[in-house]
């Protein structure tokens, strides 16, 4: 069922699921008037001015559908303004944003309740109690649709800028550094050791791992009455001739089909369950800033404090041991030295030759190596070091390097 309610989340984050919701629920409200028409008086519909409503509605059907239209050009060029500006990884949190998803999903509705009252209306369906219902219906979508506008208004002043997609880039990364931090492998157990060799088995599919099913995993293990040792991790780059788990027993060809369906394997790295991943798009965020054509080193310094809040997660205290619950599959924890170089070595690169960039790297490493963290000290030592090689043959001025390596020492 994890893996079922994974494919339910990727599928509700998609545009059209929610436009379709709400357009369902458009057409619905306009019918709805014809069921509940003989619990109205039919002198109502004089008292409160029910009759204008088909000119009320021939307004909302021309403006959504402008609306709607605007919207989505709108939203295409803030996606294409923020994969230019920053890093294509940012396209796919635009496109998921929930709000620019309602209102969009909102305007879509909205236009097919007009429709539909107009073509009922013409059509002689309602009576005068129908038309009254109809009323009260398209009143409450009037509200529905200033709230909207109020709301997309609001997000238009900002959706899609630089520092827009870093808060973006940012929380997603958060929300998947904090999930790995309360369970760093996953609900299973550690994996230390060398793993079994009596069986491999490879994915199906060439891609990344987007998603793994470690619930399925220890069903597989628990009837095979053994263990299952995962060797790609989320964000991994699978073939079908390299093993993406080992097992202690041998298998049949049940066991390994519920293997390979137990890790989702795709064109492209998700954000869920792969903070690496997150680290990434930062630092690309970073180096793109640093390039020539764009040449923002504020951008880049901005990242660098977004990457050291979501490393940071990784020294929040922890009151508890972690709990396994799949005490059958074991997986290896993220590597520190991994994320810092995800994180830092972009940046090193790219900004070898801009001293206050060079400074700021050497102050965020600074910083993240006085956190209490047991292996955060050595990797940010490390990455300084690689920073200020590098420095050393991109800036020309021995003064320059020799501030650069007075700020390193300190580290």
């Amino acid at each position: 069922m994890p893996n079922l309610r994974w494919l339910i989340t990727e599928l509700a984050r998609r545009l059209w699921v929610r436009a379709s919701i709400f357009a369902v629920a458009g057409i619905f409200t306009a019918i709805i008037g014809i069921a509940l028409a003989p619990l109205i008086p039919a002198d109502w519909s004089g008292r409160i001015g029910a009759d204008s409503v088909g000119n009320v509605l021939d307004i909302l059907a021309s403006s959504m559908l402008a609306v709607t239209t605007f919207s989505l050009a709108t939203m295409v060029s803030a996606y294409a303004s923020a994969s230019s500006a920053t890093t294509p990884r940012v396209a796919e949190l635009l496109i998921q944003d929930s709000s620019a998803q309602n209102a969009l999903a909102t305007f879509v509705g909205s236009f097919l309740f007009s429709l539909v009252g107009i073509i009922a209306l013409n059509a002689g369906v309602y009576g005068d109690s129908g038309r009254v219902v109809l009323f009260v219906g398209t009143i409450g979508v009037i509200a529905v649709i200033v709230i909207t506008l109020l709301r997309w208004i609001d997000l238009l002043a900002r959706f899609g800028r630089v520092g827009d997609a870093i808060d973006r880039v940012e929380a997603a990364a958060i929300h998947a550094m904090r999930a790995r931090w309360k369970h760093p492998c996953i609900g299973a157990r550690m994996r230390a050791g060398p793993a079994p060799t009596v069986a491999a088995v490879s994915s199906a599919k060439i891609g990344y791992v987007q998603h793994i099913d470690v619930e399925a995993l220890e069903r597989v293990a628990a009837l095979g009455g053994g263990e299952i040792h995962v060797e790609a991790l989320p964000g991994a780059f699978v073939d079908t001739a390299r093993p993406i788990a080992w097992l202690d027993f041998a298998p049949d060809d049940d066991a390994v089909q519920a293997v390979r369906t137990a890790f989702n394997v795709g064109a492209r790295r998700s954000f869920d369950q792969d903070p690496r991943f997150g680290l990434i798009v930062l630092s690309e965020i970073a180096a793109k800033a640093l390039s020539p054509a764009i040449n923002d080193p504020g951008t880049a310094i901005a990242t660098m404090a977004a990457l050291v809040r979501v490393l940071a997660i990784l020294v929040e205290p922890r009151h508890e041991d972690c709990e396994i619950f799949y005490p059958h599959v074991f997986i290896p924890v993220l590597a520190v030295d991994d994320l810092f170089n995800d994180a830092f070595s972009p940046v090193s690169e790219s900004g070898a030759g801009t001293l206050a960039v060079g400074i700021r790297l050497q102050k965020t490493l600074h910083a993240l190596a006085a956190l209490d963290h047991p292996e955060f000290r050595n990797a940010a030592r490390h990455q300084s070091a690689l920073a200020v090689a590098r420095a050393r043959h991109a800036i020309p001025l021995a003064a320059d390097v020799a501030r650069l390596e007075q700020v390193s020492a300190t580290i």
